[in-house]
């Protein structure tokens, strides 16, 4: 399988990220020098992630106008924002229903070989639950210039829906606006092709501050344990492909391809959000209407996080396994059916899947101090359930775009400098949305 300038750029930023923090750790002076090490090098990781961050609110926000002003009416924006939810909560269900199977299965946390934390023992994670207000505060925004401050996803497309059907309600004299954000949307992803440039040397630094923190030793204190749970993930990635396959046929494969260079960079970034602007590039590629994926993306890091879902119940249950408690199977229905609702108010939440662990180990009386025994292998954890949901995501746009036959053929490869069209996926001409209507 080819594979283009920036995937080979990651690996090879991976593998070398891995050899330099190992060889420091190796030879540093002592723990002192390690932290300093690790803390120098998270300057440029951190760069990366503000300059993705940096993009992603005007990106949403331009694509996403310009889409629904295209759909024309607000029945078709609910249509498809309908699809999108049955897609999402039928995906959580499965990715929520694997976990508890194989972690059951597997039990990873029963003769565990190592020292239990004090049950008293705090994690440092705040178990507040996810109220209902908390969601509701994430998904309206107060203002929109607050929202796209804090990067806040889900908030940003809640005002880009009224927008842009507003748009769409007054016709022509929302056409110079409109025409605007269209090459405001193509300004964007010229910005996304000059920012990836960076990914490596971000990933290098991810990988090398991590290995010299943690070092390698800690994947075999924990290797079974990540062993079995990066099982579960590839599991639940044919299980989501299968599920893709109804719809997509043979092509679901082509997706997966396409995909990869994002679900790198999510898995060696340990950040869903790292990945976004990629992910909806490759998707307009494989052919995926724009106003299907500009909506339906966004919408999916809020409701459709699957990796992060599994771990919720994966760690809960093994959790509870390595304190001896045994949960019935009504107790683990009711733990299935509340992290069904409180996942979906992750968006927004620091370290969401933690936060949700936390809270549904209280509500079972296990030991929020087994927390504990993850913090350590979080972030290699961390790095397979966010391409995991890079996946997820790409397939449920996809699936959208086809029950509403907005899903062409995939657009041929080309050159990294090329620009592309946010509208077609095509090479960009900088054509208005409007114009490219009539």
């Amino acid at each position: 399988m080819k594979l283009n300038r920036l995937t080979t750029m990651i690996l090879a930023a991976m593998v070398l990220g891995i050899l330099a923090g190992y060889g420091w750790r190796e030879l540093a002076s002592g723990p002192a020098a390690i932290a300093a090490f690790a803390d120098q090098l998270s300057i440029l990781t951190d760069i990366f992630l503000r300059l993705i961050k940096m993009i992603i609110a005007p990106l949403v926000f331009s694509t996403l106008v310009v889409g629904i002003a295209r759909m024309g009416d607000s029945a078709t924006v609910g249509r498809i924002g309908a699809k999108a939810m049955g897609w999402f909560v039928s995906a959580s269900l499965v990715s929520l229903l694997l976990g508890l199977l194989m972690v059951n299965f597997l039990k990873p946390g029963v003769g565990l070989s190592l020292p239990l934390p004090d049950v008293t023992a705090h994690s440092g994670i705040e178990k507040g639950a996810l109220t209902l207000k908390d969601f509701i505060s994430h998904l309206i925004p107060k203002s929109v210039f607050d929202a796209m401050a804090k990067n806040e996803i889900l908030a940003i497309v809640v005002f880009s829906l009224f927008f842009g059907t507003g748009a769409a309600a007054i016709g022509e004299k929302a056409k110079p606006l409109v025409d605007i954000l269209d090459a405001a949307a193509h300004i964007m992803l010229k910005v996304t092709g000059y920012v990836m440039n960076f990914a490596p040397f971000a990933v290098f630094a991810a990988i090398a501050g991590m290995v010299a923190k943690e070092g390698l030793g800690i994947l075999t204190t924990y290797g079974a344990f990540m062993a079995q749970f990066y099982l579960s993930l590839g599991l639940l990635w044919v299980a989501l492909l299968l599920m893709g396959s109804l719809f997509l046929r043979g092509r679901v494969l082509e997706l997966l391809r396409l995909v990869r260079e994002p679900a790198l960079l999510a898995f060696s970034t340990a950040s869903s959000e790292a990945a976004y602007p990629k992910t909806l590039e490759r998707l307009k590629r494989f052919g995926c209407s724009d106003k299907i994926a500009s909506f339906v993306l966004p919408m999916g890091y809020s409701f459709n996080l699957d990796g992060s879902m599994m771990y919720c119940t994966f760690a809960t249950i093994f959790i509870a396994q390595a304190y001896g408690i045994d949960l019935t199977l009504s107790q683990e229905i009711t733990m299935l059916l509340i992290l069904m609702v409180t996942s979906k108010g992750m968006a927004g939440v620091p370290r969401a899947s933690l936060v949700v662990i936390a809270a549904t180990l209280a509500q079972f009386n296990i030991p929020e101090a087994g927390l504990l025994l993850l913090l350590g292998v979080d972030h290699f954890l961390d790095m397979g359930r966010s391409a995991t949901n890079v996946l997820g995501n790409a397939i449920a746009a996809s699936v959208v775009a086809k029950t509403e036959n907005e899903l062409t053929a995939a657009l041929p490869e080309l050159n990294e400098d090329d620009d592309i069209d946010p509208q077609s996926g095509r090479k960009d001409v900088l054509t208005p949305a409007f114009a490219k209507q009539g």
